[in-house]
């Protein structure tokens, strides 16, 4: 569990947006796959500050149209 840390997710969603939408997207990290030639998958990495913010991001998806395919959180690992 994270206390005073960011938590770290990863979104994918269905269609491709280029890395110019990093700031839009709150700094987060944008990368695209094509799957096929008419189908790609943008990912959107990085640390989201609150649950808050999460929700603006997740607006922000429903505001392009885009169609969500994962929302996960990623557990980083405490260095010793």
């Amino acid at each position: 569990m994270m206390n005073d840390k960011q938590a770290v997710y990863q979104i994918k969603v269905q269609g491709k947006l280029d890395e110019k939408w990093s700031d839009w997207f709150s700094g987060l990290t944008v990368t695209c796959e094509t799957v096929t030639l008419e189908s790609n998958i943008t990912t959107l990495t990085g640390p989201v500050v609150d649950q808050a913010a999460l929700r603006g991001i997740l607006d922000k998806i429903w505001d392009l149209n885009l169609t969500l395919i994962s929302v996960n959180r990623i557990e980083i690992k405490d260095e010793p």
